[in-house]
């Protein structure tokens, strides 16, 4: 079954990859022209990463990968989505940057790739689209070299308790199902032509930190943020730069997570 919602979310983000590639939210040409697309939530995290080897998981079209290669890291980014993949090469090329990049199933990327890495890294909407927290964290202990650092930024559980417009409890805070909805436009373009169903999973804190803890990660670093970096829910204001809240609740909800977690 959860392969097929796997295929139902691949067509979904093949299709996102190419309404995203224009939309201003991604700001393409700002980033071809030499802009950083990671948040300071992340950079502070990260630090120097010159010479170090970082796993991307669930990159999308590579802004971010590219953009810790054009800060002196050796980045391999993985993506379900052969769209996303596909336009992450290609500027990969133009930029003429060194990164690898690999199309699988986040759960098969030990099919595809034999490496160890300094640094595991994903942000921003990815453990959404996997069912499974304990293989999920399975893959990143693999990946980690020992004493490696995972760092991960990630929009809070909270968050998707509520409908599209923050009016209504309309989801379970705790990971009972999957959610399968038809969603209009995307978090880029709102207004995009866009209908398509898509699978999701909402993960607690406590799933996600103890998938995590079993499978030999310690905790460096956690904090919570009462905004998010990404203009990215409808009704959203932006109170400081680079800092958007959902204008009507402001400041009462936690909107992002960021949390660094040692190998053993």
């Amino acid at each position: 079954m959860s392969k097929e919602y796997f295929e139902i979310n691949k067509e979904l983000w093949n299709a996102k990859t190419s309404i995203h590639i224009t939309s201003d939210f991604y700001e393409m040409e700002d980033f071809m022209a030499g802009k950083n697309t990671l948040k300071p939530i992340e950079m502070e995290l990260l630090g120097d990463v010159r010479g170090k080897k970082i796993l991307h998981l669930q990159c999308h079209f590579g802004q971010d990968t590219l953009s810790l290669a054009r800060m002196g890291a050796q980045v391999t980014g993985v993506d379900i989505s052969d769209t996303s993949i596909d336009k992450a090469r290609e500027l990969n090329t133009q930029l003429g940057l060194d990164v690898k990049f690999v199309c699988c199933n986040l759960y098969s990327t030990k099919e595809h790739l034999d490496e160890e890495f300094d640094i595991v890294f994903t942000s921003y909407g990815t453990i959404g689209w996997l069912p499974d927290m304990d293989k999920w964290a399975d893959i990143v202990s693999h990946y980690l070299k020992p004493y490696g650092k995972f760092i991960f930024v990630e929009l809070h559980p909270a968050v998707w308790m509520y409908d599209a417009h923050f009016k209504t409890l309309e989801f379970s805070y705790f990971n009972k199902e999957a959610i399968i909805e038809l969603n209009n436009g995307t978090y880029a373009d709102h207004e995009a032509e866009i209908a398509m169903q898509e699978v999701g999973w909402n993960h607690p804190l406590s799933e996600v930190f103890t998938s995590l803890m079993s499978k030999r990660l310690t905790i460096d670093h956690f904090e919570e943020f009462d905004y998010s970096p990404h203009n990215c829910f409808l009704g959203m204001t932006e109170r400081s730069p680079g800092q958007f809240v959902v204008e009507h609740i402001g400041d009462k909800l936690p909107m992002t997570y960021s949390l660094v977690m040692t190998k053993k």
